[in-house]
């Protein structure tokens, strides 16, 4: 393309204020006049929309790169959602997914244990770190879940707490819409199922069993209801009556107190004196048997005796006539103290034996 240079340097002069034969400037003199317009508006451009417009680009592409990259903890995974749905589940570590607003993360602490606490409220004093007492923790606001009617018509102070971990974070997240308060709804429902069945002695006195039933319980709903929930612990704290009915209910303690310990004092006397007795009767009847025994035994050997002598006696009367005789003299005898023998020949006993005398002394 041909330029005509003296036409371009006479408009350039006229543009700088030179005359036709000024030397003028003399540095751009010889540059196109499009590239000059374009340079002056160049010159003219407001550049603050273009670095607003840069500033915007690099905030995006941090806010969008940062939300790329996360971090899942040793305890915990991440469940991942794709446009609001499912899409996969995350072990701990260091992982990349998608912008925000295509995936987005939820972390789920699996390993962490969570508790609940019914009809009361724990509370940690500011200065020493420690637990109020168990009377401090009851509160206006908690104490109807813990008040229950006992098998036996009456009312208890039943608190307790509940402690579990996320085992299905899928379910968790998805399938029950406020696990919480299904958790503690369902919390109420087993441990007052529980306390139904019982007195109140047992409910004071077996708080051990209650818990592993009420646990058993609750378990088996959180199942059906599919919240992903494992229940680790149910703990029931210090049991007892409302504060109105405490006296009445002493009084009615004591009472059974004192009936158990009358019913113990009279089972130790049973204990005591019945088998005293037993042993008495049985001392006597062993007595009496071992008596019968021996009469019956010496019955028997006297008449086996006579037996024997009835025999000799058949094979040898005389003999054993005079046997029998002398034996029974034998007996008799030394039985009739002083024997005096007398000759039947002898005349004028009465004065050798001088009776008399005898009988005085």
């Amino acid at each position: 393309m041909n330029w005509d240079w003296e036409k371009l340097q006479q408009q350039q002069k006229k543009r700088s204020g030179q005359g036709p034969g000024g030397g003028g400037d003399g540095g751009d003199g010889g540059l196109p006049p499009q590239f000059e317009e374009w340079l002056n508006k160049f010159k003219n451009f407001n550049f603050s929309w273009l670095i607003v417009l840069l500033v915007i680009v690099v905030i995006l592409l941090i806010f969008f790169g940062s939300s790329m990259v996360y971090q899942v903890d040793t305890n915990e995974v991440a469940v991942i959602q794709r446009f609001g749905k499912y899409n996969r589940e995350v072990k701990p570590g260091l992982h990349f997914k998608l912008p925000k607003g295509i995936e987005s993360v939820t972390h789920v602490k699996i390993k962490r244990v969570y508790k609940e606490e019914f009809g009361f409220q724990t509370t940690r004093s500011t200065d020493t770190g420690s637990f109020t007492s168990d009377k401090q923790l009851y509160d206006s606001q908690n104490i109807g879940e813990s008040l229950m009617l006992t098998g036996d018509l009456n009312v208890g102070l039943v608190p307790w707490i509940v402690q579990y971990r996320i085992k299905n974070p899928y379910n968790y997240l998805f399938n029950v819409r406020d696990v919480d308060k299904l958790l503690r709804d369902m919390s109420e429902a087993a441990m007052r199922l529980v306390v139904g069945d019982r007195s109140i002695n047992e409910v004071i006195s077996s708080r051990v069993e209650i818990a592993n039933e009420a646990m058993g319980i609750l378990q088996e709903q959180m199942n059906q209801a599919e919240s992903g929930i494992s229940i680790d612990a149910v703990e029931l704290k210090k049991t007892n009556v409302p504060q109105e009915v405490q006296p009445s209910f002493n009084e009615v303690n004591q009472a059974l107190q004192e009936k158990e310990q009358m019913i113990q004092e009279a089972r130790r006397d049973y204990n005591k004196e019945v088998p005293t007795a037993r042993g008495q009767a049985k001392r006597v009847v062993k007595a009496a048997e071992g008596y019968a025994t021996e009469r019956i035994n010496k019955a028997q050997g006297d008449a086996n005796k006579f037996i024997e002598v009835y025999k000799e006696y058949k094979n040898a009367r005389d003999v054993t006539r005079r046997r029998l005789y002398l034996e029974t003299l034998g007996n008799v005898m030394p039985k009739l103290g002083k024997k005096y023998i007398v000759d039947s020949e002898q005349e004028n006993l009465l004065p050798l034996l001088n009776l008399g005398k005898e009988r005085g002394q």
